[in-house]
């Protein structure tokens, strides 16, 4: 359970967040004071702390700057009132996660708030690498030789501060590949902040990174500082880097080159010193052959690059990644000794796994939430894995839902109305099998669960509470 401390003296406030977000399953300390905050904080410290710029004792900031001398990897959220904007921005600028204006709304607070201690457990979680990790830690599994060789190159580069760029098939573990370069970099000891380029529209993936001037577009009513300014010291991981639009991949190379930026509607050339990992799925060379992906910052990213295999060509890592997997998310839901039968593990070994590692642990995580015990049986695995006597397979069933769904439709964005309906199909499922548990719903559907309440939101799956300053 993730631990919050709320550090605000205007109890009403305080008192409402606290009841919402022990609703949502936190552990929850608040104090009224920065110096009392303070000394909670070195007594134990939290997944996350909110904290007010307007307190009573200590300056916002100063409890800010206390915070990350105790640990700077705990994600601190801004809470601030009309009239201390700039301060909040200051504050982003001194390593805080995010700030919220007061009032706000607080679906929106939660989905910042998971993402925050989403980041943070991601910072402080080291990634084990090798053939039998504990299940208490993320790893990257494998005996291979292909493996062996990743890990010899992780080992070389993370101590450098080289732009690294990680490819391979989706599912394959890029964003483990990162974070095990980033815990064993030099600057492990400042926040890894991670960017996916496909979740973000293109329209605000620009001033998500630079950051904009106030007035610098319809809508810009005060200044925002982008991620490269925000992890000035640190490190940016880039996910999916292949999706970015041409105009922010120039800015990009800018960045690389000169070590510079300029924020959208501003003239100030901000200095930055931050490293870059980029990792991709997209044939990259394909792209700057058809001119979508400029070749000069292929050059710039290409500096080292790492490729993951996909599970097809280790299949000998089958067995080792099936027990961690069966183990890990057995203790998650309270098993113990999680085994595999045998027919089942042969099943696993058989599989083509297209969706690479991802689909195999997601596999695991099914049949253990939705099996009928273990040793993990062939029944308890997906019906694609294997084809029952005379029934279709999963891929040969969907196959004839689109058929037969796309021929009773008309109309433009068929492809797009047929995919909201089959995601809000999905999303509701899962969270009927959990009985509304969010938590296990996202695990259910291999989201995040900020991923899943923003899907939620989208589909108007869930009802809308808010809190306001009074």
């Amino acid at each position: 359970m993730a631990r919050i401390l709320i550090i605000d003296d205007q109890r009403s406030l305080v008192e409402s967040l606290k009841k919402l977000l022990v609703q949502e399953g936190y552990a929850v300390d608040t104090a009224p004071k920065g110096e009392k905050g303070l000394e909670k904080i070195a007594a134990k410290v939290p997944d996350l702390v909110l904290l007010d710029l307007m307190l009573p004792d200590v300056k916002g900031l100063e409890v800010l700057a206390s915070i990350q001398k105790i640990d700077q990897l705990v994600p601190v959220i801004i809470m601030t009132g009309f009239g201390t904007t700039e301060t909040a921005i200051e504050a982003i600028k001194q390593g805080a996660f995010d700030y919220v204006p007061k009032p706000f709304d607080f679906p929106e607070m939660l989905k910042i708030i998971d993402k925050a201690i989403e980041a943070g457990q991601k910072m402080k979680s080291q990634v084990v690498l090798g053939p039998e990790p504990p299940p208490t830690q993320e790893a990257i599994v494998g005996d291979s030789p292909v493996m062996q060789e990743v890990y010899k190159t992780i080992g070389k580069v993370a101590p450098t501060d080289a732009t690294i760029l990680i490819r391979g098939e989706t599912g394959t573990g890029k964003e483990l590949v990162a974070r095990a370069i980033y815990h064993h970099s030099k600057r492990a000891r400042k926040p890894l902040h991670v960017v996916n380029c496909v979740a973000i529209p293109e329209s605000l993936l620009e001033s998500e990174l630079f950051g904009y001037e106030r007035g610098a577009f319809t809508g810009a009513d005060r200044r925002k500082i982008g991620k490269f300014e925000q992890a000035h010291g640190a490190t940016v991981f880039l996910d999916e880097i292949g999706e970015m639009p041409h105009s922010t991949q120039a800015k990009l190379l800018r960045l690389l080159q000169e070590k510079t930026l300029e924020r959208l509607g501003g003239r100030e050339t901000i200095e930055v010193d931050v490293r870059i990992l980029a990792a991709t799925n997209r044939d990259l060379e394909a792209a700057m052959a058809q001119a979508r992906f400029r070749d000069d910052l292929y050059y710039r990213l290409n500096v080292v690059s790492i490729t993951i295999p996909p599970l097809r060509e280790r299949p000998e890592d089958i067995t080792l990644l099936s027990r961690y997997f069966a183990k890990r998310h057995g203790q998650e839901m309270g098993y113990e000794n999680v085994e595999i039968g045998k027919e089942a593990m042969e099943l696993l070994k058989t599989h083509t796994w297209p969706g690479n590692v991802r689909e195999l642990e997601n596999a695991i995580r099914k049949a253990l939430i939705l099996g009928r015990g273990y040793p993990i049986g062939p029944e308890d695995l997906l019906p694609s894995l294997k084809k029952k006597g005379g029934e279709m397979d999963t891929e040969e069933t969907v196959d004839k839902t689109i058929a037969e769904y796309l021929t009773s439709m008309e109309g433009a964005n068929l492809h797009e109305r047929f995919m909201q309906m089959v995601d809000k199909l999905l999303v509701s499922e899962a969270l009927r099998i959990t009985g509304g548990n969010q938590t296990k719903a996202a695990k259910l559907l291999g989201l995040t669960r900020p991923t899943l309440q923003a899907k939620m939101d989208k589909h108007k799956l869930k009802k809308q509470v808010s809190i306001t300053d009074k």
